[in-house]
């Protein structure tokens, strides 16, 4: 029997360092990061063809944790944990969601949006997360003296990260930017029983503090810098292309913000053409927050620079960050990807929420800046009518309905709202309800 194994090694590409995933490290002695790295040797064992044979029959089991979209590909994952330290909350496997009528509108023959907000606590983020919480379970099981798990969070990490620490009961703390994140993402650590500590900062802030924090005191780092959680997330890009039909999109757009998304995605391809079980990558496509875009900025420039800026206050609120975590993991990733980079104003992401839910959907504003950078590149000829695309949606839109109302009754300022649909209030009479109706609708006679 194949036995299958991973283990941290440097992102540079140093020599001989390697750690355990048992171990508490986020970095290489050099300061450079840390990347999960699978014996690829004894996965090529299996064909592609077993593969997505092995994938296509876990995602019809019954049984947890084969169903989760994650732990169904446990062995490109954590292949070492046992199904008794993995905690699952039915993560993984959301709908690849065909949006034909927004793709006439866009001038497009073929849209999906893949609903990664349709997941437990509401965001992307629970992919990672399952992984990061069941491999510190495994290790408090195992004597490693972990008091309990934190992070920084512009809101959606921190509700992830809450949630699995409660179904384990390990404590859990997380730094949020005080009056910066929805009430939505807030009642959920509160909730699960975290120690939320509201901190006047930024994002960037509560990033500087929890790794103060955490190379002090046994609180295990749980932010995208600790390569586990894009393990999870990288199981987006393998859903993507099973849910095709184990056919290859011809572009992938996903929100931009401390871009461990980014890289997670294209590992995730790239594992999967490395393996045999696609033969080609889709093109990326990370857009970002006019507001928030170091990434676009270093982009437009020919990645010859990078700077890190002060982001400044995005309805974009989870990807509001000026100083990424994951900066050149993304870079590596569009390079391999042929990647591209755009951006999107307020008003064009507002405008993209609302033409999307026009046509079915309930969009969170960071697959509004997605969906405004496909509007952008597709007016611009980068991405062809045929092509296959699909946008990542990171949240549930139920998270971010401030913003929503705010466009809808005309208060969010700068913005003009050309799809506006307030309530009309009536007085409680048949005549004022025809009137009403007529002004929309042609109504017969009688």
């Amino acid at each position: 029997m194949t036995t299958f194994s991973a283990r941290y090694e440097c992102f540079a590409g140093c020599d001989g360092v390697h750690f355990g995933l048992d171990e508490v490290v986020y970095k290489c002695p050099n300061g450079e990061l840390l990347d999960v790295v699978h014996d690829m040797d004894a996965l090529r064992q299996r064909s592609g063809a077993e593969w997505r044979t092995l994938f296509d029959e876990r995602a019809g089991a019954r049984s947890w944790p084969d169903r989760s979209g994650v732990w169904g590909k446990r062995e490109w994952v954590l292949p070492e944990i046992d199904d008794s330290e993995i905690l699952c909350l039915g993560e993984g496997m959301s709908h690849l969601m065909p949006a034909q009528r927004l793709a006439t509108d866009l001038g497009l023959d073929n849209l999906w949006i893949k609903q990664c907000g349709h997941s437990h606590t509401g965001s992307f983020k629970d992919l990672g997360m399952t992984v990061l919480v069941s491999q510190v379970n495994r290790m408090r099981r195992r004597g490693v003296p972990i008091l309990a798990v934190g992070c920084a969070s512009t809101g959606d990490t921190s509700a992830a990260l809450a949630a699995y620490c409660a179904l384990a009961d390990i404590p859990s703390v997380v730094f949020l930017p005080a009056n910066k994140i929805s009430v939505a993402q807030l009642v959920q650590p509160i909730a699960n029983g975290s120690l939320v500590l509201s901190l006047d900062t930024d994002f960037d802030g509560c990033m500087r503090l929890i790794q103060e924090v955490t190379a002090r005191h046994p609180i295990y780092l749980a932010n995208s810098m600790n390569s586990l959680r894009l393990e999870g997330q990288k199981t987006v890009a393998i859903e993507i292309v099973q849910q095709l039909g184990w056919e290859v999109p011809e572009w992938v757009i996903v929100p931009g913000g401390n871009l461990g998304n980014v890289y997670a995605l294209g590992k995730g391809f790239a594992m999967m053409k490395d393996l045999g079980v696609i033969d080609r990558l889709p093109r990326i496509v990370v857009a970002q927050a006019h507001n928030a875009n170091p990434l676009y900025r270093a982009y437009k420039n020919g990645w010859d620079t990078f700077a890190p800026i002060q982001a400044k206050t995005t309805l974009a609120s989870a990807i509001q960050i000026g100083s990424p975590v994951s900066i050149h993991r993304a870079i590596r990733a569009l390079e391999a990807h042929d990647g591209v980079v755009e951006e999107a104003t307020e008003g064009e992401l507002m405008e993209a929420c609302a033409r999307a839910d026009r046509a079915g959907l309930f969009t969170c504003p960071h697959t509004g800046v997605a969906l405004a950078a496909l509007e952008k590149l597709r007016d611009g000829g980068t991405i062809g009518r045929a092509d296959r695309v699909v946008v990542v949606s990171t949240a549930h839109g139920l998270k971010f309905t401030g913003s929503k109302v705010g466009y809808h009754d005309g208060s969010l300022p700068g913005i003009d709202g050309t799809r506006r649909n307030p309530p009309t209030p009536l007085p409680a009479t048949v005549e004022a309800v025809v009137g009403a109706l007529a002004q929309r609708y042609p109504l017969a006679d009688g």
